[in-house]
């Protein structure tokens, strides 16, 4: 599917505007006519393999990375012509924490304040009410490095706050923290959605793609797809035509998959919690599975059939962009190779008469 066409229907106010957005190094093509719109209030998943392309793309976005060609409008402005403007606009939460670890939690923020040109009379209120809607306000005497995974990603989305800023860039922002870290940090995200603020979050988590608004799937620098979660398990452009996606529940599980993995009707199987999500070309299989592994004694408590996950639909995505990759690659080495034979390499040789 076409992301030009995205699967998500739009209002007329969009925070990020993207347009055959184009950066290369070199040979190499980092970003490759990246075609996008975010809308104001969105959180928006951008996801993709590690080298895939997201972090050029968000620096391209921020001002940080200026653009080979294509065009952008962060907020308004356009990141070719005005990259120092859009700085005002935005927040960055980067990864991995670049604050201050020797400064105390508002010594942070009071530099970030500072940096931002939060002054007179409203940034003592401004500070307070980040640290109040953040919920830090229990550490603020502590130094930075004294803090948990979570609190310091809380820290840093304080400082990222500050400055008002119209749209916030995640990347990967609940990578080091716990289960209930992850959720706290995510229903602050929602706040801040609910008031107007735009969200650009790359993560690995399926369940927090889920979350999302909308999500976007880059691969090998690519943008392949976009739209909301719900519509793009829902394409059969994209999870296929006709294919049958099932749940099944039984015991031995780990005996199951490698049994059902072998099949010839299966196209793909993995384990989810305590059942298995296996996919299969073919309609009608529930009861043909149901035989074929009732003949290694497996039992088989419920077999039903489900929508596709999102991991499902990128895993899917990814295995259709390698096989067209792999056809597009022996391709141009066939065409290298040809060439240099001179064209001859499908002709006879005969050996001249003596």
């Amino acid at each position: 599917m076409s992301p030009e066409s995205s699967l998500s229907q739009h209002t007329p106010e969009p925070a990020i505007v993207a347009e055959n957005l184009v950066r290369s190094f070199g040979e190499k093509m980092a970003v490759d006519h990246l075609n996008l719109r975010i809308d104001k209030g969105e959180i928006f998943g951008f996801l993709g393999p590690n080298g895939s392309g997201k972090s050029t793309t968000i620096k391209m976005l921020c001002g940080l990375l200026s653009p080979s060609s294509g065009k952008a409008i962060v907020s308004g402005i356009d990141v070719r012509k005005d990259p120092e403007l859009i700085r005002g606009k935005i927040g960055y939460m980067p990864q991995k924490f670049s604050l201050y670890e020797d400064l105390t939690v508002k010594e942070n923020i009071d530099f970030y304040s500072q940096l931002y040109g939060v002054k007179g009379s409203g940034a003592k209120r401004r500070k307070e009410e980040v640290i109040e809607l953040v919920g830090i306000g229990h550490y603020t005497r502590f130094l930075a490095k004294q803090l948990s995974g979570g609190w310091k990603q809380r820290l840093a989305l304080c400082c990222a706050l500050v400055h008002r800023p119209e749209i916030i860039f995640l990347d990967e922002p609940t990578a080091s923290m716990d289960p209930v870290a992850r959720r706290g940090l995510w229903d602050l995200l929602f706040t801040l959605a609910s008031s107007g603020v735009t969200l650009f979050v790359t993560t690995h988590y399926m369940d927090e793609a889920e979350r999302c608004s909308s999500v976007g799937y880059i691969y090998n620098s690519r943008l392949i797809v976009s739209g909301g979660p719900d519509e793009l398990k829902k394409a059969r452009a994209i999870v296929g035509e006709g294919n049958t996606h099932l749940e099944v529940v039984c015991r031995p599980l780990v005996k199951t998959f490698n049994l059902v993995k072998a099949l010839p009707y299966v196209s793909d199987v993995t384990i989810f919690g305590q059942a298995l999500h296996v996919i299969s070309e073919q309609s009608n299989v529930a009861d043909l599975l149901v035989q074929d592994l009732a003949q290694y004694a497996i039992e088989v408590q419920h077999v039903r059939e489900i929508e596709p996950s999102l991991e499902d639909v990128f895993v899917s995505l990814t295995k259709s962009s390698m096989a067209e990759e792999e056809i597009r690659l022996k391709t141009v080495a066939a065409s290298l190779r040809a060439d240099a034979l001179g064209g001859f390499e499908d002709e006879e040789v005969v050996a001249p008469h003596v």
